[in-house]
Formats: structure tokens, C-alpha cells, sequence
């Protein structure tokens, strides 16, 4: 079995190397591929992976390359996690929508579109290249904003599934709370990517929210930053990501009175290259976990194998709707707990959606497909209708000048500009 690993030089890559070690008998790699144009990077992250592997007796070869076309050929699947720009784009995502008095940030709102706008072009293009060189391939896209980048690549014909480590973070501390192992966990997770709520958390079967709110509901709560009052009020767990809906003003008040997480970040990542660049390190830092992207390498590795060994369990992934939630359309695309097998993942099927979610749910998927269109064909009319139909704008003043903004801030990305 072949990997390749598209944007292998970020330093998320450690954590997935982890996973790939620990989790062997899950998924038998023979091969991993890391591809990257930055050969510095590449090369540094590249030998810690060795390390990790030879320290956790794996016998698989890892090989890095700056060249697409041969990192993928041969593969049985290509996890893609790029961040186009980088963390210099990402912090002007955070920073000029602050500036126009909406919530700064790089999956949501106007940085979201940014970050699309740059992102789904490159992701296409890599894709049909994957396509052209190895089209049984399957593509694991972890790339953010997941729900538009996924859509995009399944509208084109690509054989994707999308990804994210929110459900499994959820899984993982609500298995804490509990006392019970994650994979006795089963969770009602249901919305888009960064739109969700666990309106069930099921051991044995039996659903224990109830208990798990009354019992623990302080920690949930303090876990989302919402008070508990409204969490135990909606009697589901949104994921933090409805923060920056339910609690939008606080939220733009509070990033206006610290760094940017973009530059938080970025200081870890200048720490964490200095420490992979130690040729004694044979392990995954802790300072990783401040990175982000908690527990990808579990969600990564299950869902891999789950497609390259049609295991047909059910993992929640970013899927095409088909009827799943009846009032989207068909070619939008859901996070919801789905079949996973050889044909790729199939949701599983839905109890109606309750209006006070529902109503979020269609406008955000309205504002997806609008800044897909954007995306794809550019102008600032669509860029501009796709921020007038985002439920955290919506106004024709704020749109007109958030759209000045962006292209203002993304000249360089965008072709049309």
C-alpha cells in the first residue's frame, strides 16, 4: 500500500507520521510519499519521519519529492492538507475582516472565502494531475474551508472524501468525561464542515447526553467557551465553531485585543522546525498538540483504510448530501456519520433536522455554493454575492467593503484580479 501526502512539508506532518506508525495493523503502509515545493521543509520533516518510524518499528519506506507527478504515481491514496499563502495569507484573513467589525478567521465568514478563493483552484488543479497520472486514486482532502474545497472536488468527478478532526475530538473528550473507551463513542454529528452539533452521544447504543451535560456540562461548555445555560438550553453540543455565530460580537471584541491566532502559530511553527531539525528526535513534540489539528492522524488513518480496504464502517466525513438533509441540495456537501467503504462514503441516514439548526445550515450552504462559484469563475460580483448571503454579513455596505478587502488583500492568488 502507497501514501502520498500533498503539503508533506507542514508541520501538521509529524502528528500523521505518528499515526501512520502506531496505527500499522490498521493500515499496512509499504510506502509514504511526502510531497512539497519546499524543499527545505521537506527534507527536515522528511527524516523526522524516518526517525518516528524506526524508533516505532516500521517497516515502511518514506521518500520525499517536490515533483507531484511522481510522488503520486502508484498511490492508493493522496491526503491533501495545503494552506495556500501560508501563515502570512492566513493572518490577513484574521486581521482586515476584524477591521470591517466581523469575526477575523480563516475558515469562516470573509477570511473563509479568502482562504477558498486561493485554495480551490490549486486543489483542482492538483487533482486532475493526481487524475491524469493515477485515476484509481482515491483523494483525502483535509484542506480548509473542507465543506467547499470537498464540494469542488466531487462536482469536478474527483474520488473524494473530506475530512475533519472535529467529530473525533468530540469522540475522544466526551469519551474521557465518560469513562469509557472512544471507540464504545458513537455520535449524532450533523451539519457542515465548522457547522455541526452532536445532538446524540451514544455508549452501548444508549444515548447518555443527557447525563453527560448534567453531570459534566460546566466542562463541555468551558471546552466550547458558550455558557452552559445555552448548551443545556439546545440540548446539543455545538461544535466551537458556532462561537463565532451565537457569540459573534464578543468574539470580534476579544480578537481585537490579542495577536492573531495566525501569529500565535506561527511562532510555534518556528519552534517546532527547530526542534524536528534535531537529529536525535524520534517522536512526535508535545508542542504539536498547541499546533492544532488534534487526533488527524486516528481520522486520517481510519478513513484511509476504510476506502482502500472497503471496510464499510461508519466515520463521519464530508460526503455529497443526496437527500440526506432534504431541504439542501443534492451536490451539496455534509458532515454527518457515513458508510465508508470502497465506493467511497455514503451517509448514513438523518432524523429531521431541527428549524433552529436547519435554517443556519441552508443559509451557510447557500453562501458555499455562491463562493464556489467565485471560486471557480472569479469577478467581484460573485465574490460580493457570496459574502451578502453569509449569515455573519449579509449587508450590501459591509459586503461592498469587505469585498474591496479581500481582493485587495489576495491580488496575487487571484487570476481575475
Amino acid at each position: 500500500m502507497k501514501l502520498a501526502v500533498v503539503g508533506g512539508g507542514s508541520t501538521y506532518t509529524p502528528e500523521l507520521i505518528d499515526g501512520f506508525a502506531r496505527l500499522r495493523e490498521v493500515l499496512p503502509l509499504e510506502e509514504l510519499v511526502l510531497i512539497d515545493p519546499a524543499a527545505d521543509r521537506l527534507e527536515l520533516i522528511g527524516n523526522l519521519a524516518r526517525r518516528i518510524f524506526a524508533k516505532q518499528g516500521h517497516p515502511g519506506r518514506i521518500r520525499w519529492t517536490h515533483d507531484l507527478e511522481d510522488g503520486v504515481d502508484g498511490a492508493d491514496a493522496v491526503l491533501l492538507q495545503l494552506r495556500i499563502g501560508g501563515q502570512a495569507a492566513r493572518k490577513q484573513d484574521e486581521t482586515w475582516p476584524l477591521e470591517c467589525g466581523c469575526v477575523g478567521q480563516e475558515t469562516t465568514g470573509a477570511g473563509g472565502l479568502a482562504k477558498a478563493l486561493r485554495t480551490v483552484p490549486v486543489v483542482l488543479d492538483i487533482a486532475e494531475r493526481v487524475r491524469r497520472r493515477n485515476p484509481d486514486a482515491w483523494i483525502v482532502d483535509f484542506t480548509n474551508p473542507v465543506g467547499i474545497v470537498t464540494r469542488a472536488l466531487l462536482t469536478h468527478g474527483h474520488k473524494a472524501v473530506g475530512l475533519c478532526n472535529v467529530a473525533i475530538g468530540f469522540q475522544r473528550k466526551f469519551a474521557k468525561l465518560l469513562g469509557v473507551r472512544p471507540e464504545q463513542v458513537e455520535l449524532e454529528h450533523v451539519g457542515l464542515n465548522h457547522l455541526t452539533w452532536e445532538r446524540a452521544v451514544r455508549v452501548g447504543g444508549k444515548d447518555v447526553l443527557p447525563e453527560l451535560l448534567a453531570e459534566h456540562g460546566d466542562a463541555v461548555a468551558a471546552d466550547l467557551r458558550m455558557p452552559r445555560s445555552l448548551v443545556e438550553r439546545l440540548g446539543v453540543v455545538p461544535s466551537y465553531y458556532l462561537r463565532y455565530y451565537y457569540r459573534h460580537d464578543e468574539v470580534v471584541r476579544e480578537m481585537r485585543s490579542k495577536p492573531s491566532r495566525a501569529a500565535e502559530v506561527a511562532a510555534i511553527e518556528q519552534q517546532l522546525l527547530g526542534m524536528y531539525g534535531d537529529p536525535t528526535l524520534d517522536e512526535k513534540p508535545e508542542l504539536l498538540g498547541k499546533r492544532g489539528g488534534a487526533f488527524y492522524s486516528e481520522a486520517a488513518v481510519a478513513l484511509t483504510s476504510s476506502l482502500l480496504q472497503d471496510s464499510g464502517d461508519v466515520q463521519v466525513v464530508n460526503a455529497l448530501n443526496n437527500g440526506t438533509l432534504p431541504f439542501l441540495p443534492d451536490d451539496a456537501v455534509i458532515e454527518v456519520p457515513a458508510t465508508v467503504g470502497a465506493a467511497g462514503a455514503k451517509p448514513v441516514p438523518q432524523r429531521p433536522l431541527e428549524p433552529l439548526f436547519a435554517g443556519l445550515v441552508a443559509g451557510v450552504t447557500a453562501y458555499e455554493q455562491l463562493a464556489l462559484e467565485a471560486a471557480l469563475k472569479g469577478g467581484r460580483d460573485r465574490v460580493h454575492d457570496a459574502l451578502l448571503a453569509h449569515p455573519l454579513i449579509g449587508q450590501i455596505d459591509l459586503a461592498d467593503r469587505l469585498t474591496d478587502e479581500l481582493i485587495a488583500h489576495n491580488r496575487e492568488h487571484l487570476t481575475w484580479a
